[in-house]
């Protein structure tokens, strides 16, 4: 089996505070959705910790013109991930591109729909469940046959805070992240101890994928009512991805809620009374 190379604690210093340095050198990664927003910043982090990191997106344009911003020992294949053949197609280039797929980060996702579930039609509840849960199962699946149950490595996906509640819009979106945190618990129970499967829950990014939530007063309005009074960047996810990829060894079905505190700010609350 392939071992996660281990954190390298460091001394404390002065503050009390241990240096973990998190590094991926020798490893290669394959990021779904990887030429723009959270797909971008976890393959940026990647490539600068050392890892070999192959993108794929659905246009070469966009994913060359990525690559840029990347760095490192960086390639890109287009496809469409939603296509059933592409999952073999791509992972078989990348393993000849760089000799593995260590790392396997299903990122890539779709929102056809903004509205109530229940009058969804059918061909964007298709394509909503093709991109965002199918897809991540299938290449996984590709990924644990191709390379991982013989050499071992980690499964990542993307999933939402959304997922763990309701929404007045996005309730088909997130009922398919919240179908993607049980698959990552699920198949953390069966493919261990070769492969880790974890999860990241993000909540509202700065990206263009995103922008109609946070573009304009919405932003700052959502900003303000988190407590850490920010909304996340591409980066953010990136360094979480990089600690679940290049550490935790011992980490395995996990969901990492990276919110700014959405899921725990306090809202809504009635003021205390006296007696």
């Amino acid at each position: 089996m392939a071992k996660v190379e281990k954190l390298n604690w460091n001394a404390l210093d002065e503050g009390g505070t241990v240096d973990m340095d998190l590094r991926l050198d020798g490893k290669t990664a394959l990021i779904t959705g990887g030429s723009a927003g959270i797909g971008k910043g976890i393959a940026t982090t990647f490539a600068a910790a050392g890892a070999q990191v192959m993108i794929t997106s659905r246009k070469a344009e966009k994913c060359e013109a990525a690559l840029a911003d990347i760095g490192g020992d960086s390639d890109y294949i287009a496809s469409h991930i939603g296509h059933l053949e592409e999952a073999e197609r791509v992972i078989d280039a990348t393993i000849e591109r760089f000799g593995a797929v260590d790392i396997l980060v299903n990122n890539a996702a779709t929102n056809p729909w903004a509205g109530p579930m229940i009058d969804c039609d059918l061909p964007r509840l298709d394509k909503t469940y093709e991109v965002n849960l199918r897809a991540p199962m299938q290449w996984t699946q590709t990924a644990w046959q191709k390379w991982m149950q013989e050499h071992g490595g980690s499964v990542l996906n993307i999933a939402a805070v959304g997922g763990h509640t309701t929404s007045e819009a996005l309730g088909v979106y997130c009922m398919f992240k919240d179908a993607l945190m049980h698959m990552t618990r699920q198949l953390a129970a069966e493919l261990g101890p070769m492969v880790r499967v974890n999860c990241i829950a993000p909540g509202l990014i700065r990206t263009d994928f995103a922008k109609v939530l946070w573009d304009g007063p919405r932003g700052q309005m959502i900003s303000d009512m988190l407590p850490l009074q920010r909304l996340g960047e591409p980066e953010d996810i990136g360094e979480a991805a990089l600690y679940l990829s290049a550490g935790a060894s011992w980490v395995t079905g996990n969901i990492l809620n990276i919110d700014g505190g959405e899921l725990i700010r306090i809202a809504g609350e009635l003021p205390l009374e006296d007696g």
